[in-house]
Formats: C-alpha cells, structure tokens, sequence
C-alpha cells in the first residue's frame, strides 16, 4: 500500500512550492490607493471592475497568510489591500458604517465612484476573516479593523433568536432584504472561528455551531443536499433563480461545492469545540450528537455524509471528469460547468476527512483530484488556476472570467499540512504544520 499523498514531505514541499507559485502570479493585485483588484487571466488587474469588498478581503487573508509563511513581497500587498478597509480607506463607509460592496476610480482626478452601496453579510464576513488574518500577521490597523467590523457585524447581521445572519441591508442600514442565504453564514463561519482565535471568545464558537447545525439540520432532510435559499422567516425557497440557474452567488438548485466546503468547516468547527472544551471545561463538549439533527448525527458523520452526496451528485456526472456546479434536488447536473473553487474544495474536504478519520478513500480521492486539477484546472503557462472550465474541461468564461483571486486556491495548499484547529493563520503562525 502507498503513502497517501497528504503524508508524503515530497507532496507537502509541492504544496509549498504551488502556493508561492500563486502568491507571485498575484503580484500586481494591490490597487494604488488602497484595495484588491480582479485579475485576468494572466494577472493583469481588471481596473473597470472596480475594488470590491470581498477581494480584496480575500487578498489581505491570503498574503497575510504569505507574510507568515516567511514569503517576501507578500506584507505590502496584504497590507496594501487592508488599507482600503480601514477609516477613510476607499470600501468603508464614515457616514454610516460598514463596508460598501464595489467601489471606482472615477476619471484622472482620482475621485471615488460607489458602484455597489449594499450592505452584504457575505462581504462583511470576509472582513473579519481578513482582520484576524491581518492580526494575526501584524498588519498596521488590523485590530481596531477587527474590533470594528466585529461590532458591525453583530449589531447589524447577526440574528441572536435566529442564530443565523441576515443577509443584505441597504447603504444606510434602514431596511434589510428578506432574503436569508447560506453562503453569507457559510462564510460566516469560516471568520467566527478565526474570530474565536484571535480574541479568545467562545461567544463566537457558540455562533459558528448554531449556524452550522441549522444547515446539518436542513441537509439532512434534503438528503444532504443544501438548501441555500431561504426567506426572512427561514423557509426555503428551493425553485429561487430556476431562470438563473448560473448565478455565481445564489445559483439555482444544490451547489455541489459547498457541500464539500460545508464537510471541511463542520471538521474545523468540531476540533475547534474540542479544544475549546479542553481548555475550558465548562464548555459545551462537541463529541455528540449536533443539536436536533436528524438520527443524532455528529459533527463528524454529518460532515462525512454531506461529502458522499456532494461527490455522488458532482464528481463526472456527465460522463467527464470534473465536478458539476449545480443539481437539481434529485442530484441531476444542472449547470454542468466546473468551477475550479470547486474542486479546490474537493482536495480540502477529503484531506480534512483523511486527518479526521485516517480512511485511506479519502486519501485516494485527494490524490485522484489534484491530478485532474493539474491535468486541466492549473493553468501551467501563465499561473494560477482557470476559474471555470467548460463541460469538456476547456477553459471558459460565463460566470468567472479571468482569475478573480487567489483564496480558493491558495488554502488548497495549506488544508492538507494544518491541523484542523486553530484556524488557519493562528495555526501557521504557530508553527502547527502536520507532520508524518
């Protein structure tokens, strides 16, 4: 029997060499000026896309994550994007806080044009996760960002009687769209638990395990597939955006992707609850069932299931490698492209699930789906990943173009040589890296 993959030095100096690979295709992200830009196909930044709110995040997240691992070049940018985010930066609103969604330069005089003036969980989620990261890495204001988009984030998004966010306000945080989505709280999650780390909080833990047992609670009765749409008293609108069923945010059906990024962040919000109930025994221990899920199931087998569907459903099922974006509610493909997040959080999900249980399958997947990813997602001549491949696995540009960012694929680089607690910049910062 061979050595998986994930425990190979030789596998783990590849990851390596990939991700600093990606950090030097996104060398010229970092907008004059403050903020992140979209990037083409060859790096170049998008400038009629404007700065956007969750780029750049994802930007500050990953070069911090850069600046830890001891790569040169990456502090500036890291810091460079988190300029943007801070008072009197480009994205944050001084008349009514938070953050906008999209922001323009507006002609030579250098004026600022607010495209996008909406109030959205999903971006605002990404700037707590980029000021812990940025914390964590030492960035120049990242904490008082933190302390300030933690309070936004909780007065304004945060449903306490829910235990879920909401999902979008206006500029002015004066009315809120009844729109309830689960990509804003899955999201959410990812940042509560680098939060939790950064400040020591367990409120925040508690938050991440009440979203998180709501969507195991809601999976489960849909055969693991994940209602992502809902309406403001959380009933889910399973037929939303059937006439646009390619949405890039909130598309038609089941998303295959998250499903697999569900099954990673339920593992991480369970070690997370370990350790915090190690260090604190007062603390709910997270070994038992998820609270009201169906047939008790735990952390670990919710996570487990919502994988196999995802899998089930996606993995070339059309007859061609690659994973669907979206199915029906019977798991039959619906938007057959292959999104390259997707798979991205295919190799993350199965190496989680090898760490979690030691089964050589996901060991074998993990290894089956960087092939493929090396085979047609990398683009090996001018870097970084294609960001949507067409159903014969031929790059494309419907829903992405170009190479937006570096996030999805940058992680993948890390999940497989991290613990699954703490999160991922406390972690590397700490010098957890898994060893064989």
């Amino acid at each position: 029997m061979s050595t998986p993959w994930t425990d190979l030095p030789t596998h783990r100096a590849w990851l390596q060499a990939h991700g600093e690979s990606l950090l030097a295709f996104g060398r010229r992200v970092a907008v004059p000026g403050g903020g992140a830009a979209w990037l083409d196909d060859e790096g170049a930044p998008v400038v009629e896309r404007g700065v956007q709110t969750w780029i750049t995040c994802r930007t500050v997240h990953v070069y911090a994550l850069g600046h830890l691992l001891g790569v040169p070049g990456s502090r500036p940018v890291a810091q460079g994007a988190l300029a943007a985010l801070l008072p009197g930066g480009v994205l944050h609103d001084a008349e009514h806080g938070g953050w906008f969604g999209t922001v323009r330069r507006a002609g030579a005089g250098g004026g600022v044009e607010v495209v996008s003036d909406a109030k959205e969980a999903y971006q605002h989620a990404f700037v707590l996760l980029a000021a812990s990261s940025g914390v964590v890495a030492g960035l120049d204001g990242a904490r008082e960002l933190l302390d300030e988009a933690a309070r936004v984030y909780l007065d304004r998004f945060w449903d306490e009687d829910a235990g879920l966010s909401v999902d979008t306000w206006d500029r002015a945080f004066t009315a809120c769209d009844p729109y309830r989505g689960i990509n804003a709280n899955m999201h959410s999650v990812e940042a509560m638990l680098a939060v939790a780390d950064v400040t020591g909080d367990p409120a925040w833990l508690d938050r991440a395990a009440r979203i998180g047992g709501f969507v195991v609670r809601q999976a489960a009765a849909q055969g693991w597939r994940i209602p992502e749409h809902y309406s403001d008293e959380w009933v889910p609108e399973p037929d939303l955006n059937r006439d646009c069923p390619d949405d890039p945010f909130k598309p038609f059906g089941a998303t295959v992707g998250h499903g697999l990024e569900w099954a990673r962040l339920l593992l991480h919000l369970e070690a997370a609850l370990v350790a915090a109930h190690e260090a604190d025994p007062g603390l709910p221990q997270a070994g038992g069932p998820v609270d009201g899920a169906a047939e008790g199931s735990t952390w670990a087998e919710a996570a487990a299931a919502l994988f196999e569907r995802a899998v089930a459903d996606g993995w070339a099922a059309d007859g061609a490698d690659g994973f669907v974006y979206t199915t029906d509610w019977a798991g039959e493909p619906v938007v057959r492209d292959r999104m390259h997040w997707v798979v991205a959080e295919a190799t993350n999900a199965a190496a989680a699930l090898h760490t979690r249980t030691g089964e050589p399958r996901y060991a074998d997947r993990y290894a089956q789906w960087w092939d493929y990813a090396d085979r047609y997602v990398l683009d090996h001549e001018h870097g970084s990943w294609h960001h949507e491949l067409d159903p014969t696995n031929t790059p494309a540009g419907t829903v992405w173009p170009g190479k937006a960012d570096l996030y999805h694929a940058f992680q993948a680089t890390l999940v497989p040589r991290l613990p699954l607690a703490p999160s991922m910049a406390t972690a590397v910062a700490s010098g957890l890296f898994v060893t064989p």
